[in-house]
């Protein structure tokens, strides 16, 4: 199975430009086609959350128009720029995974099983997993331990860039991190949020970062240096399952020279 990630999409009302200069949507029209160019085309689509800007059911529905060409499936959780009623709203195809005061399900039917977690704190930029929605997941983990893939919006670890660490999973880490570890099941955590690609082995499998299908953050590691964005290639993150291994690579959007034939 080939599975697509999309993240930090951050759409916008008509006219708008994240910070007077990025067409998030014009991103994402761009990001749809490119995944409709690829062979194999994937099988579904993880959008991993802060898929508006403001939440708004206006801006959901232009995430909808944008999306509405895609023949596969798409799994959606809320990132910090999120809220839960639009976006339950906005994917009614969905409604019994999105129901209940998270935005927390499990995927059966692929050969990889996938367990969407919630990780919005309404009103803070920062993550959480709190007590409900970690028992959730251990007691989604206990059903079965076919091989499972995680996704979430924060990442549980830090990721070296100042300012987003400080906004990331800031509460519930730590026994997020125990749930995993006694769950070898979990080949992978996927995450967004920091809008450049990122990897780093943790709890005892391998979580990672997709990068945004808009604007990228700066790749700066100085300590107190604040947040920037540049308009590095926007990609989207390609996970293969295949024969008991999760493949990951970045494919990048845009109009680039080749292939050329290596000599």
């Amino acid at each position: 199975m080939l599975i697509a990630q999309i993240s930090d999409t951050h759409v916008m009302l008509p006219g708008m430009l994240m910070s007077g200069k990025v067409d998030t949507a014009q991103h994402l029209q761009a990001a749809v086609a490119h995944l409709l160019s690829l062979e194999p085309r994937p099988d579904l689509v993880l959008a991993t959350g802060d898929l508006v800007d403001s939440g708004s059911p206006e801006e959901y529905a232009r995430l909808r128009a944008i999306l509405a060409p895609l023949p596969m499936p798409i799994y959606v959780i809320p990132g910090n720029h999120d809220t839960r009623d639009p976006l339950r709203a906005a994917f009614p195809e969905h409604d019994r995974l999105l129901g209940g005061a998270f935005i927390q399900y499990v995927i059966e039917d692929y050969p990889l099983r996938m367990i969407a977690l919630d990780t919005l704190a309404p009103g803070a930029s920062h993550g959480e997993l709190c007590e409900t929605r970690l028992d959730w997941l251990e007691a989604r983990l206990a059903e079965s331990d076919r091989p499972t893939l995680l996704f979430m919006h924060h990442p549980p670890f830090p990721c070296g860039i100042a300012d987003f660490d400080l906004i990331g999973l800031n509460h519930g880490r730590e026994r997020l991190a125990e749930i995993v570890r006694g769950n070898p099941q979990v080949e992978r955590i996927l995450c967004g949020h920091v809008h450049r690609p990122v990897q780093c082995r943790w709890a005892g499998t391998l979580a990672s970062i997709g990068p945004s299908t808009a604007h990228q953050a700066t790749l700066d590691l100085r300590p107190d240096v604040p947040i920037t964005f540049t308009m590095d290639p926007p990609a989207v993150a390609l996970h293969q399952w295949r024969d008991g291994h999760l493949i990951t690579h970045l494919s990048y959007i845009g109009d680039f020279d080749g292939p050329h034939a290596f000599s």
